[in-house]
């Protein structure tokens, strides 16, 4: 049997889950910047705890970008949630918001390049191009971004001459 934690605001509840089963976690977090590097830790904590095969800089740095798109461009202080589930085929995660509207071109390109001047407009990009899949859902609060990576094999070491 393997634990999965279900995290809250309030603390840990962990629950045994079968070794088949995906592990799993779920966290709520400030309407705010501070909450982006909270998530590229839980996502690298999850990945190295687990030894999973999922790329961590990559999940970390799209983690970001969720997350923080999902501070810049929904108003009010409503927490925001993630969700982070590791499957033995790779890993999938989710950001929760309020704002029902979806993201602008996430499963499409816009066909505009970004400007090179302006510090935003990168990141969906980036999301669309270093994931294996993603898109966006309505919730029953909002609505839910999502990226998956899948596990990489491990890498052989050199042949013996």
């Amino acid at each position: 049997m393997s634990i999965a934690g279900t995290c809250a605001m309030n603390g840990i509840a962990l629950h045994e889950r079968p070794s088949d089963a995906a592990a799993s976690w779920r966290i709520a977090l400030p309407h705010s910047a501070a909450a982006v590097p909270v998530a590229r830790a839980l996502v690298r904590t999850a990945l190295a705890e687990l030894k999973h095969l999922a790329d961590s800089d990559t999940a970390e740095l799209l983690t970001a970008e969720l997350v923080a798109n999902a501070v810049e461009h929904t108003s009010g202080d409503a927490p925001i949630e993630l969700v982070v589930e590791l499957r033995p085929t790779g890993c999938q995660i989710e950001v929760h918001d309020p704002d029902p509207a979806a993201p602008g071109d996430l499963t499409r390109p816009s066909g505009e390049e970004p400007d090179p001047w302006q510090e935003h407009g990168r990141g969906l990009l980036l999301i669309r191009a270093l994931s294996s899949s993603c898109g966006h859902r309505p919730t029953e609060q909002g609505k839910a971004v999502w990226f998956s990576l899948t596990a990489v094999p491990p890498q052989r070491g050199p042949h013996p001459a």
